[in-house]
């Protein structure tokens, strides 16, 4: 498994006073240092250290984001009010309901 692949995050934490590493497929991890640099790599250090012990008991390790494939459908639940709404708002611009909604996401 390729730790280059993970998606890493720097952030500031004014209760520690330091930086904090995170990995966003490994949400229990964390590394604090003085600097980003130093966060991140603790984080991606730590990150190999679990696979590796994952690896070691057989136990199955998170795909990266980077590597999963997405169809580009996904179904959301709202109120029949919004989708009224919606439906009329599409309509109204002469447009599916699926461009509008696709085009509110990305905005």
């Amino acid at each position: 498994m390729n730790i280059d692949h993970y998606t890493y995050r720097l952030t500031w934490s004014p209760e520690d006073n330091e930086h904090i590493g995170l990995c966003t497929e490994f949400p229990s991890l964390s590394w604090l240092a003085p600097s980003q640099e130093e966060a991140l790599a603790g984080i991606r250090q730590v990150v190999a250290e679990v696979i590796a012990d994952m690896q070691s008991n057989g136990e199955t390790i998170p795909t990266p984001l980077a590597d999963k494939h997405y169809s580009g459908e996904f179904r959301v639940r709202i109120p029949p009010e919004i989708h009224r709404a919606l439906a009329m708002q599409a309509a109204e611009q002469g447009i599916s309901l699926n461009r509008l909604a696709s085009a509110k996401l990305a905005g």
